[in-house]
């Protein structure tokens, strides 16, 4: 391939994303909620004027009466987690009912309502977009017919938000009127990406600014208040970011967690501290075309300067990327992310045999985390038997982790008969 072709080439990476592939074919629109709430409005500049424009929304709620009822009863709140842009409800209504268990008809017929709740940009600051969630309640307490408390809750960074919502709402003294709060795989401890893919975001990025989705998504404001560990530049040095640090402190400001209702959560990762049999050091990702000739991204490994990517490009300087002090993390019992597939799906896509991913799936979130017991810090903390730990260690009135590791905010009969169960 010529540095002419390279260049061009190079053009096209943008579109490799944290969670997912960033242009991911659009699910089928979800059945016509029975109300539709929206909260915060503004337009977009440079729409201002003209007459058909379309408003930009901070929050919206799908309201989806449960059965035999004529109005809000008894509500239950999702909300939306981490991506980039817009939350799309169809999304979330199509993960939440047409996979392995129907989750929404089995909430309403429970007698539930089920309120889909999403954000106009999912990768703005959970403190943000707690806000909207603030909202959302107040009008569910307000629009509820009957005294029935509420069950406010997220998936993945959704947890995170609606945790953060609720101990603010009782810091200010605000009756938020719920039962029961509930977690789906949230990162309570903290999140991984491997520090190897963020940098080969960042070294996208360098080689071409205009190339930046992904690059821009890991450094994005929750992206960095998720993340266990992060780096911001290729040159960077890899550790907790301020904006982490502060998102810790204003949880404790507020007591960390919601302190009248139940707490309860579900972990997609095992509880008997097996993770995934992955091995430390070895190539998780290997580019093969002529892109990013010999790039290769490793498994998180213990250690000092521990190897986590070779960066090298056509057009660009290489880089070697190290760690110091992590912990065996990608092979951690927890809810799984194909990171290095997507990555390497993605270049194949643009450029035919440009990439091969030897381990294509890793943690994502680790169990002890989702069920917050221990912290991530070492191998030993991450591979915890949480099932011979007294139920008290944990941060959560009562919890469940899942008989494998599967895939994040995987919808299953297992975790979720569970869930409702404890409704």
């Amino acid at each position: 391939m010529s540095k002419e072709k390279a260049a061009r080439e190079q053009q096209y990476v943008g579109s490799i994303g944290l969670v997912a592939p960033l242009d991911q074919p659009k699910p089928p629109a979800a059945p016509a909620p029975d109300e539709t709430w929206h909260f915060g409005r503004h337009l977009n500049p440079h729409e201002e004027g003209q007459e058909d424009y379309v408003p930009v929304y901070d929050g919206t709620a799908w309201v989806y009466y449960g059965d035999g009822h004529h109005g809000v009863e008894r509500p239950v709140l999702m909300s939306d987690g981490f991506n980039v842009g817009p939350s799309s409800l169809d999304e979330l209504y199509d993960g939440f009912e047409r996979g392995e268990y129907p989750l929404m008809s089995q909430l309403r017929e429970r007698g539930r309502d089920a309120v889909i709740f999403g954000y106009g940009e999912r990768s703005a600051s959970i403190l943000d977009n707690a806000g909207y969630v603030i909202e959302a309640i107040t009008r569910l307490i307000d629009e509820r017919t009957g005294d029935e408390r509420l069950v406010v809750g997220g998936f993945s960074m959704g947890g995170l938000v609606t945790r953060y919502a609720l101990a603010r709402m009782e810091i200010q003294k605000m009756d938020h009127q719920t039962e029961v709060y509930f977690s789906y795989d949230s990162p309570h401890r903290g999140a991984w990406v491997p520090i190897g893919l963020q940098a080969f975001a960042h070294y996208i990025k360098r080689g071409n600014p205009a190339n930046s989705a992904l690059s821009d998504q890991i450094n994005s404001p929750a992206s960095r208040e998720l993340m266990w560990r992060h780096i911001e530049t290729v040159d960077g040095t890899p550790g907790q970011d301020k904006a982490r640090s502060d998102f810790l402190a204003a949880l404790e400001r507020v007591g960390n967690w919601p302190r009248r209702p139940r707490k309860i959560g579900v972990a997609n990762g095992t509880g008997n501290g097996q993770g995934a049999g992955i091995e430390p050091g070895v190539k998780a990702f290997r580019a093969t075309g002529l892109l990013f000739p010999g790039t290769t991204i490793y498994t998180q490994s213990e250690g000092d300067d521990a190897l986590v990517a070779e960066l090298k490009a056509t057009l660009g300087k290489n880089e070697t990327i190290t760690t110091d002090g992590f912990p065996e993390i990608d092979g951690a019992p927890g809810g799984t992310l194909e990171s290095f597939g997507i990555a390497a799906n993605t270049l194949n896509k643009l450029i035919p045999g440009s990439a091969l991913a030897p381990v294509p799936e890793i943690c994502f979130v680790p169990s002890v985390s989702a069920v917050a017991v221990r912290d991530l810090d070492t191998t030993a903390l991450l591979n915890t038997d949480i099932s011979a730990l007294d139920p008290e260690e944990s941060e959560l009135d009562a919890f469940l982790c899942a008989s494998q590791n599967e895939g994040h905010t995987k919808i299953t009969e297992e975790l979720c008969t569970w869930l409702l169960n404890q409704l």
